[in-house]
């Protein structure tokens, strides 16, 4: 079985529509996925970002790109979403740019 492999943003609502908790959930999971830059910052990944949806709800937008850079990442976040029946909607990659 293969998996299809795409841009997606996970929100934090439940498939019931109950918030998800703790409240800095995304920044959390962005988190992880974060490294240290040359000026000693902590910067999230291009491929991983926290962000908002237009009702308010917290989200990370994940960047297909990752699959080919780190697979077992995109696995654990797509798990992610899954173990917490969290809502999860494919996104195109021209809507991941700023």
């Amino acid at each position: 079985m293969s998996q299809l492999i795409e841009s997606f943003v996970i929100i934090g609502v439940t498939r019931e529509g109950k918030t998800f908790r703790p409240s800095d959930w995304a920044d959390r999971l962005c988190g992880i996925m974060s490294a240290f830059g040359a000026d000693h910052r902590m910067m999230y990944s291009p491929y991983v970002r926290p962000g908002c949806t237009l009702k308010g709800h917290k989200a990370v937008l994940v960047d297909a790109r990752l699959y080919k850079i780190e697979p077992l990442a995109y696995k654990f976040l797509t798990n992610f979403a899954k173990d917490n029946d969290l809502v999860v909607d494919r996104i195109d990659d021209d809507q991941l740019k700023i």
